[in-house]
């Protein structure tokens, strides 16, 4: 079956050649989906014919979100604790040992319907690509099910085993760094694409992710990496250094490390909905951007110090806060995203992408930034199909 997307007032394609300035964007316009793939972009004057019809009723059209960075897989709820830094108390992280304990003790059937709930919730909210994290297990079994049922749900799933050092092992943290590099790694690798750790004060220094990431890239996974959330540290440098896809939050950044990401192939993954949950300063990314790194928006939901999927929720907090444009904003809930994901099929609308897209109850994707909180996603398309 093919389907004709109509009368849409305003296309962003993130495709230049395809219509006006770098998100591409086509007035009075049109898309074919055949199958689970665009088949054709244009005016809509020009539009060739199709089995079935949706008319978009003059509003914009984007590229479904990607959310390359997301931790579905948990159990347990942590609103007192984000209750409690809102009243002043600062975030260190230490409060990810609390979600381990309760997803340890969590069945498989109730991980998979609470992360089930939350990727049904993102893509209502225009989220049609996501990357799901382990984490929250820190044992074999634990990763190996978490992997397990995230890829369920996306073929974007990364192994995150040095989240935080587990209560069992802190006293030795370099034997769970070989428990990760080892037996762990070997039950996981099978179920994820990804390795990724947190290299911060507190959870893991700079030498102890090199041996996880290095690890993780021998067993065929490529490298994300958690870096400069908290503090300034070696992760950024460390991530360009292995040709990691993203190094994702990128709060603390010294001059070095914005030239790092301006010089190398890696994206810097910025996080807002952490700073809105923690009262933290927010990342630069007029900073990065000015300097000519790649930026890319993700949602960092997550129990503890993000609980949210909506993207555009992020869009709008990083246009009011980081200083991005809405046009940089979008490109880099989408395009960004994917770019974050090494993927070239989704966050964007062109013939051979993947049929995600997004109609909006407005008439500009400005709206996102411009009317914060309204639920403006009238509709969506994953894969060619509305869920």
């Amino acid at each position: 079956m093919s389907l004709l997307v109509t009368n849409i007032g305003e296309l962003v394609t993130n495709d230049p050649a395809a219509g006006e300035g770098p998100l591409g964007i086509v007035r009075d316009a049109a898309v074919v989906v055949d199958g689970d793939r665009v088949a054709w972009v244009g005016p809509r004057a020009a539009a060739p014919p199709a089995d079935a019809r949706l008319d978009a009723d003059g509003g914009g059209v984007l590229p479904g979100f990607v959310d390359s960075h997301a931790h579905l897989i948990f159990a347990g709820d942590r609103a007192a604790e984000f209750a409690a830094r809102m009243a002043g108390e600062p975030y260190t992280g230490g409060g990810i040992r609390t979600t381990v304990a309760a997803t340890r003790a969590a069945s498989d059937d109730d991980l998979r319907a609470s992360a089930r709930r939350l990727v049904a919730e993102a893509l209502r909210q225009g989220t049609t690509t996501i990357e799901i994290k382990s984490g929250y297990g820190l044992s074999v079994p634990d990763e190996a099910r978490s992997l397990r049922i995230a890829a369920e749900l996306t073929d974007e799933t990364t192994f995150l085993g040095a989240h935080v050092v587990p209560a069992e092992y802190a006293d030795h943290p370099d034997d769970y760094v070989d428990l990760v590099t080892g037996p762990m790694l070997a039950a996981a690798a099978g179920h994820a694409r990804w390795v990724d750790v947190f290299c911060e004060r507190g959870a893991f220094d700079g030498d102890q992710a090199r041996a996880v990431l290095t690890a993780g890239a021998k067993a065929g996974l490529g490298v994300r990496v958690h870096a400069n959330q908290l503090t300034e540290g070696p992760g950024v440098r460390l991530a360009v250094e292995l040709g990691a896809a993203s190094a994702d939050h990128c709060t603390h950044l010294s001059n070095a490390d914005v030239d790092a990401l301006a010089g190398g192939d890696t994206v810097a993954t910025l996080l807002p909905g952490a700073e809105f949950s923690t009262r933290s300063p927010y990342p630069d990314a007029r900073r990065l951007i000015d300097a000519g790194a790649t930026v890319a928006l993700a949602t960092d939901c997550n129990p503890g110090s993000s609980y949210t999927s909506s993207m555009p929720l992020c869009i709008a907090l990083a246009v009011r806060e980081m200083r991005m444009t809405p046009a940089e904003a979008l490109w880099s809930a989408t395009a960004g995203g994917a770019r974050a994901l090494r993927r070239t099929d989704v966050g964007v609308l062109r013939p051979g992408a993947r049929a995600d897209l997004v109609v909006l109850d407005a008439p500009s994707y400005l709206h996102l930034a411009y009317r914060p909180g309204v639920p403006l996603i009238s509709s969506v398309l994953h894969r060619g199909v509305q869920p």
